[in-house]
């Protein structure tokens, strides 16, 4: 099914959002009450208040989804959410229950009151998902004994929990599953203000000197991702360390960047290589992505879930029915020359670049 299908992550690609083997502290950054987390204000302050009425009526959470894009921190959250309610948390993912059992044998586990978190909720199978409604709505599991004439039905009745889903894909839930959601929010990327910050406390509990503008500098060119932030304050620490006398500064962390291929907006070769392709093979575009994947020898679902998100985001690529085409901020940005047609569709348009 296309919902299911997947791609593969470079572990050595600093800017990817997705874990890797370059996050083995990440646990011991991660902040344990709502005070300690930095940025997503709206959303924190929606929590509070949800948190609040619960222990004021001495209940369990509704259920909550957590959606937005990877390394925003809503694994964080839902371990926040456990140590607010003083309850415990088990942790999972979507791909890892295979079967309805898997499923039963965690809800059956768990005590009054605890958190079920499941990370990549969308990726459920359906067999799984149907055991999940009554669980989430009447706490109780349906379990079918046996099988023809003399099977039967079971229902084991569940200690009130919470379920926490997340997913990068909430368009690919199931809308039945979607409606049993009490509680909705949505993750946005980061400012880099906030980032900054969020590198400052990283580098504090890692023990790094760093000014404010070593940490500004790193977190312009993370992505408006977390995840990214702290990959990047371990890696330029090293050429601090090893180049420099330790401390991380402005100038440092611009060093760094650079000789680890990463510009100031936080492109990497591959981001810079799609625009190049499009300008350089296709003339800005249109190309189709299958079209543009072979020419960079990328898995088409790659290069659309890595790169594409963010281009789009800084206003460098734009999809239309045709294809993918450049904008002339990305002319600008890789330091090309804007065509005519383009500067033509500034004027006419208001800067809108034409679809057609």
């Amino acid at each position: 099914m296309a919902q299911n299908q997947e791609y593969t992550v470079d572990p050595t690609r600093l800017v990817s959002p997705d874990p890797g083997p370059a996050d083995a502290e990440e646990n011991s950054l991660r902040p344990k009450t709502l005070d300690d987390y930095v940025g997503q204000d709206k959303v924190k302050g929606n929590l509070r208040i949800y948190l609040r009425a619960a222990q004021q009526r001495g209940e369990p959470m509704d259920h909550i989804l957590l959606y937005g894009p990877p390394g925003l921190g809503k694994t964080t959250l839902a371990g926040i959410v456990a140590q607010e309610m003083g309850v415990q948390v088990r942790i999972t993912s979507g791909p890892a229950i295979e079967k309805p059992g898997d499923l039963a044998a965690l809800l059956t586990n768990l005590q009054e009151g605890d958190i079920l978190f499941i990370d990549e909720i969308h990726r459920l199978s359906r067999q799984v998902e149907e055991v999940l409604y009554p669980a989430l709505e009447d706490f109780a599991l349906d379990i079918m004994i046996g099988k023809g004439p003399s099977a039967q039905s079971i229902r084991i009745n569940l200690p009130r929990f919470t379920l926490i889903g997340a997913t990068t894909r909430a368009g690919q839930l199931t809308g039945p599953l979607r409606d049993r959601f009490g509680i909705l929010l949505k993750l946005e990327p980061y400012s880099p203000d906030e980032l900054a910050r969020i590198i400052t406390r990283s580098a504090g509990i890692l023990g790094i000197p760093i000014d404010h503008d070593g940490a500004l500098e790193l977190a312009r060119c993370s992505r408006g991702t977390p995840r990214i932030a702290n990959r990047l304050l371990k890696r330029v620490r090293d050429f601090a360390t090893v180049q420099g006398d330790g401390a991380i500064d402005g100038a440092i962390a611009v060093a760094a960047r650079k000789q680890m291929d990463i510009d100031a907006q936080g492109l990497d070769e591959l981001d810079r290589g799609v625009l190049r392709a499009i300008i350089e093979l296709y003339g800005g575009g249109p190309v189709g992505l299958d079209t543009l994947a072979a020419a960079l020898g990328e898995e088409s679902v790659t290069l659309e879930d890595l790169c594409e998100p963010y281009l789009m985001q800084l206003g460098y690529l734009t999809r239309t029915p045709r294809g993918r085409c450049v904008t002339r901020l990305a002319y600008e940005h890789l330091r090309l020359p804007v065509p005519r047609r383009l500067r033509e569709d500034d004027e006419t348009d208001g800067g809108q670049q034409s679809l057609y």
